[in-house]
């Protein structure tokens, strides 16, 4: 789940501040902590002999993630140009995974480092085109695509451009930038050789009751970016293969509250392109799709809803072919929709999501989602959640096997302590399906478990 924001206010600074004098309200002066404790079974454990999901191998790994973000933003009085830096801090302690056999280098730890910095120019309400130029997150949609992946213990940002023309019923974005790798000990840097551009625009006038998004993306690296460090980076940021591929696409959801309980959404993209593998350049073909819809029965005590929803993306169904149709994730923040235990990505991907919730206090939300999981086709691979392929310990190409995955049930829990606090705890279950069984088969393999427990305070 996303670190869940203050109900109300800026912060417990800004709020203080901006109460002793009006000369505060022009500045943004704060920041958010959050801890994080993970228990972990039949999750792999990278840089050990047990890198392997679901194997009876792998041991078990409990830890603490602390992330700790610390802002500052001015607005000048005429509200043509702001300024806003943020550096982060982000440790790891007892973790048993490391980004790198061998080496100390933790998968989720970066210390003292710079999240965001950037220069905002224009004011949409006298002008509608504004800039927005520095180190910054990018999220579109409901980060399906294009995320800032905030669940992570140090996110994704970008060093980028962005131009936003505004009125009152239309917003367009062009954007280009290029992704930051986090790595410890060093000052985190781009990828010089993978540029991330796209078109995004939104409106919720085209069609009445609903919020209509259109948009082209592109992602183009070099055969120069799966080397472009020394060391291999975390892996939750691997350096992809050389590409040109394009995905243009459209989002629909529903406005709340305009449908008497009811609500929908639905996203259809579709790739094409330039895929290198192996040396040989390939046809991109490939699409993914998206749709859910629910009932809000919020003339009941605690407000409950129950969801249906399916997600798709296509696999490669013939290695030899000359077309690459595996789905390219881009950059998105999968924990919040194939399964909170983030083992799979949009790629390869059959999902069938039973999503229910209900609020019994005030304050707290609760939520229990089902999941079921098949490959869309065996002649490709099953994918992690960093998009990556599983190649290993029988996981491979296994076109004869069957394509269930299996199946996960997630419990999650949030309290809202005050409107700058929040706490969050929460368990996953996964039941591996018999693709998982047949992969490991004679090293054996097991069902998956993990426990959460997280307190964010925005101070």
């Amino acid at each position: 789940m996303p670190t869940p924001p203050p109900a109300a206010g800026a912060g417990l600074l800004n709020d203080w501040l901006r109460e002793e004098s009006a000369d505060f309200k022009a500045w943004d002066i704060g920041g958010q902590e959050r801890v994080r404790f993970e228990y972990r079974s039949g999750m792999a454990v990278a840089g050990s002999s047990g890198a392997v999901d679901f194997s009876r191998l792998s041991p078990d790994n409990d830890f603490l993630l602390f992330r700790t973000k610390i802002h500052l933003g001015y607005n000048s009085p005429c509200n043509w140009f702001s300024v806003y830096a943020e550096g982060r801090d982000s440790r790891d302690l007892n973790d048993k995974r490391r980004s790198l056999a061998g080496t100390s280098y933790k998968p989720e730890e970066d210390t003292c480092d710079l999240q965001q910095a950037y220069v905002r120019l224009g004011d949409a309400k006298t002008f509608p085109l504004t800039a927005k130029v520095g180190r910054q997150e990018l999220a579109y949609g409901d980060e399906r695509l294009v995320g800032a992946f905030d669940w992570s213990n140090m996110g994704r940002v970008f060093d980028a451009a962005k131009l936003r023309y505004e009125t009152t019923d239309l917003w367009v974005d062009a954007f280009s930038g290029r992704v930051v790798i986090p790595r410890d000990d060093t000052f985190n840097t781009v990828n010089d050789y993978d540029w991330f551009s796209g078109i995004y625009a939104s409106t919720k006038t085209l069609i009445p009751r609903q919020e209509t998004q259109l948009y082209f993306l592109a992602r183009n690296a070099s055969a120069q970016s799966p080397t472009a460090f020394a060391l291999p980076p975390p892996a939750l940021f691997p350096l992809v293969g050389a590409r040109d591929i394009y995905t243009v696409g459209l989002r629909v959801k529903s406005t709340p509250g305009e449908w008497q309980g009811w609500d929908y959404e639905a996203e259809l993209a579709g790739q094409f392109g330039r895929f290198v593998d192996a040396g040989k350049s390939l046809d991109q073909q490939a699409f993914a799709a998206h749709l859910a819809g629910g009932y809000t029965f919020t003339k009941t005590t605690a407000t409950p809803r129950v969801g249906l929803e399916y997600n798709f993306s296509s696999g490669d169904s013939n290695p030899n072919d000359g077309k690459h149709e595996t789905f390219d994730n881009l950059f998105p923040t999968n924990h919040k929709f194939y399964g909170f235990m983030d083992f799979l990505s949009l790629q390869n991907l059959h999902d069938v999501r039973l999503a229910t919730s209900a609020k019994p206090a005030k304050n707290l939300t609760l939520t229990l989602d089902y999941h079921l999981f098949w490959l869309a086709d065996t002649h490709d691979s099953f994918y992690a959640v960093n998009g990556t392929p599983r190649t290993t310990s029988g996981y491979g190409i296994n076109p004869t096997y069957n394509s269930f995955v299996g199946s996960e049930i997630d419990l999650v829990a949030s309290y809202a302590v005050k409107r700058w606090a929040a706490l969050q705890a929460g368990y996953g279950h996964f039941f591996r399906g018999d693709y998982v069984k047949q992969s490991l088969g004679a090293s054996g393999s097991k069902d998956a478990d993990w426990i959460y427990l997280q307190a964010v305070v925005n101070f």
